[in-house]
């Protein structure tokens, strides 16, 4: 019997509205009732009309018919219906999806994808090639159904611990509680990982009109090199009012910057918040700006205190402890999630989002722009370090010790890089720059300075290309020219003292507080340039051991007395030859003299200089002319070595036949080999006394 084309149109309105809200069985049963009341027939219509097969229609008819009644447990299908599991059909699958997720401890360590991505798609494909066909939903269910579940890294594993951290944790957690108790500041400091300025990417997202993302660069080296724009944030969480102070510096990321960033924190909100202070407790980590071990940490602190008047307590985690200071996740943590997805591109963006950073908690965030010079390679003197007014802690006194606001009586008050080191620096210098030194007068250095510039900056702009990995993409960025710690005169002036052998790089750095590392790297570069430009240096005649006898020559022109023991072994009556012809003999072995010290380092390090290191030419206990003066009285067989040994009074027998090994080949392939002395001395003093024939104490050889 044909149903009627309305009874059609009705029943095909009704099941779209009503079909997509019901379940399988539900479907099935309601389309079984619409065939029943239509009768012969209605099996096919209700069948066209809701596109499906008859045979589901007459199912569902056969279960109204049998009066089935509801399956328990809301399922849709009686148990065993549909198709077998993917693991049951195949139980070497399961088996197999666990040796490629976990190839070190239940399969294979070959695995191809042991090095690869294990996601879905290509676990299934790697299992359908092992004759497993499965799909990549497949392969999800079963992790989950083995408890695995998509996890990044934690970072929990902490390194060796050392054996006293816990008791350093209880330490410093007592140490805040006493000055939280007296209402004393304790702040938290540390610097966050510097950012470059620019349309760099930045990690996260942020909400943005559809289709309008910021545009950033897509590569990261066009913002290399040493003249791009950095932001240093170095941060103070004053754990007790949960505030953030952060002083974004420009320059380089220094013990003196730490220092100074606390010095201001001090000045705007320190001095504020707590003004009957008369402590303060700083935690820091172990290494970085603010490391225990760097001394000019703890110099600028003992400047800061004589300054301000408090008793500066600090106290270090232990190392690779750094998580557990307050400001990682109390302050920085905040800072990276406003700034999320926002590229940095001036430091005004910076500043103003770190200050507008909030938390429902209440922390609040100062910050400040700092655009001072913060030069590297500063270092404190021996002696200033032990005038330090530092008192170590019992426990820990590498990590926890206290620095006085007053200074021992007889050192005065604690000077830090600011606030007088710096001057005096450039004072040493002038005094440095004396002719008996330098060998030049005072005319001639400035006209060498004023040669050597243009080689010096064509020097510096070599290296920034090194450092860079090509030529320069962008215009200077930093707020205003980084000045170095030595201008280009002061650079000549250390390297004519050094090439000189007036004394050593250990001696320069200490006198002027700077690290021997930055006077190595600036002689080493400058030296080239005085080769290029082909100036002779020579030798001074004088070296010295100590800054105090450097400074008693400047000031009374008093020479060490080896010094006046090489003069009188440099006397014609013992060489041989007059002053003019030892020195010409002298600055013409100097060259070869350099290159043999350079050959035996290099038999001795086995290998070539690595890149950028320094050379050394500073012979530790006899200079270059010492060696060619002490070379030629003994071929002139004037005495022994013993003899020799006893008139320098502060070298071995075995040094002066090592170096009078090491110089005669480069006298006798000059052709210049003194001829045998007729007379010959048995002693010391009857060498020295020789060079002065006229006086009447001389003894007689």
């Amino acid at each position: 019997m044909a149903v009627p084309k309305s009874i059609c149109s009705q029943l095909h309105c009704r099941f779209m509205v009503l079909l997509p809200h019901l379940n399988e069985r539900q479907r099935r049963l309601a389309l079984a009732t619409e065939a029943r009341l239509l009768g012969h027939g209605g099996v096919r219509a209700v069948a066209r009309i809701a596109q499906v097969s008859e045979t589901t229609v007459r199912r569902g008819v056969l279960e109204l018919e049998a009066g089935a009644g509801p399956l328990t447990g809301g399922r849709v299908r009686a148990p065993g219906g549909g198709r077998k599991r993917a693991e049951a059909n195949d139980p070497a699958l399961l088996k197999a999806l666990l040796g490629l997720v976990e190839p070190d401890e239940r399969g294979d360590p070959e695995s191809p994808l042991r090095w690869t991505t294990k996601s879905l798609r290509n676990l299934a494909e790697e299992l359908t090639r092992r004759g497993h066909p499965v799909s990549a939903p497949t392969v999800g269910r079963l992790l989950r159904q083995e408890g695995f579940s998509l996890q990044a890294n934690v970072k929990t594993l902490e390194g060796a611990q050392h054996p006293d951290r816990d008791a350093q944790f209880r330490y410093i957690n007592e140490q805040v509680k006493l000055h939280q108790a007296d209402s004393e500041p304790v702040i938290s400091v540390d610097t966050k990982k510097r950012e470059q300025i620019g349309r760099l990417p930045m990690a996260g997202r942020d909400w943005r009109p559809r289709g309008e993302p910021v545009e950033v660069e897509d590569h990261h080296f066009f913002f290399s090199g040493p003249d791009v724009e950095q932001a240093i944030p170095y941060g103070i969480y004053d754990i007790a009012r949960n505030t953030g102070w952060v002083n974004v510096g420009v320059d380089h990321d220094t013990s003196t910057f730490a220092v100074e960033s606390i010095h201001r924190w001090w000045r705007s909100r320190g001095s504020l918040d707590y003004p009957k202070a008369s402590r303060l407790l700083i935690t820091a980590d172990a290494g970085g700006s603010n490391g225990y071990r760097y001394r000019v940490w703890k110099g600028e602190l003992a400047a800061l205190a004589a300054e301000t008047g408090l008793s500066i307590t600090v106290c270090h985690f232990p190392p690779a402890t750094s998580k557990w200071n307050k400001i990682e996740h109390r302050l920085f943590s905040h800072i990276t999630r406003n700034w999320r997805g926002r590229p940095l591109t001036s430091h005004t963006v910076v500043v103003e989002t770190i200050a507008a950073t909030r938390t429902r908690a209440g922390l609040t965030v100062e910050a400040h722009l700092d655009p001072g010079e913060y030069p590297i390679g500063i270092a404190i003197s021996n002696d200033r370090f032990a005038a330090l007014p530092l008192e170590k802690h019992e426990v820990h006194g590498q990590w926890n010790y206290t620095l006085h606001p007053t200074a021992a009586p007889e050192a005065g008050p604690a000077t830090g890089e600011a606030n007088g080191v710096a001057h005096r620096r450039g004072t040493l210098l002038d005094r440095l720059n004396d002719p008996r030194l330098t060998g030049l007068g005072a005319s001639e250095f400035d006209a060498l300075c004023a040669e050597l510039a243009p080689l010096q900056r064509a020097r510096a702009q070599e290296r920034y290309s090194e450092q860079r990995g090509g030529r320069q993409r962008r215009a200077t960025g930093k707020l205003r020219g980084s000045k170095p710690l030595f201008d280009y005169a002061a650079r000549v002036l250390l390297t004519l003292l050094y090439q000189r052998q007036v004394c050593s790089m250990k001696l320069l750095a200490d006198m002027l507080e700077t690290t021997p590392t930055c006077i190595g790297h600036l002689v080493h570069e400058t030296r080239r340039v005085l080769e290029d430009h082909g100036h002779q240096p020579g030798y001074a005649p004088t070296r010295f051991t100590t800054a105090d006898a450097l400074m008693v020559f400047l000031d009374t022109a008093q020479a060490p007395s080896r010094t006046g023991i090489m003069s009188d072994l440099s006397h014609p009556n013992l060489t041989g030859m007059s002053c003019d012809d030892l020195e010409d003999l002298i600055r013409g072995l100097a060259p070869r003299q350099a290159a043999q010290i350079e050959r035996l380092s290099h038999q001795r390090r086995g290998a070539d200089r690595q890149s950028g290191s320094r050379g050394g030419v500073f012979p530790q206990k006899i200079g270059n002319r010492e060696r060619v003066v002490l070379t030629v009285l003994y071929l002139r067989k004037l005495c022994t070595l013993d003899i020799l040994a006893d008139a320098l009074g502060d070298v071995s027998r075995s040094l002066i036949g090592n170096v009078i090994r090491e110089t005669r080949p480069l006298i006798e392939a000059d052709g210049r080999l003194p001829a045998p002395s007729a007379t010959r001395y048995r002693t010391a003093a009857d060498l020295l006394a020789s060079a002065h024939p006229n006086n009447p104490d001389t003894p007689t050889s």
